[in-house]
């Protein structure tokens, strides 16, 4: 995850607030609905992590392979994982 979960906690605040300044959202309990954005967020960027650590574990097994091909890591990384991101529909940073 590139944003730490503070900063994660601070923007969902900010966010709540300013929404609420702007008349876009009216709400009784801004806490519970910083609470969810929170949640959200952090779900949505944990999918990354998530999918790199299938990729590294997907690689794990194939480390034989890959030794007797000579196929470099990091490449069949970027691959691995630019393949699994397509097939489930994701959009990576």
């Amino acid at each position: 995850m590139l944003l730490s979960r503070d900063f994660v906690s601070y923007i969902s605040v900010e966010l709540v607030k300013r929404m609420i300044a702007a008349e876009i959202i009216e709400t009784k309990a801004a806490d519970q609905v910083t609470q969810r954005i929170r949640l959200r967020m952090q779900e949505e960027l944990g999918i990354e992590d998530r999918l790199s650590e299938e990729v590294r574990q997907i690689l794990l097994e194939h480390q034989d392979e890959m030794r007797r091909t000579g196929a470099s890591y990091q490449e069949m990384y970027k691959k691995v994982k630019a393949q699994l991101a397509r097939d489930r529909k994701l959009i990576l940073r």
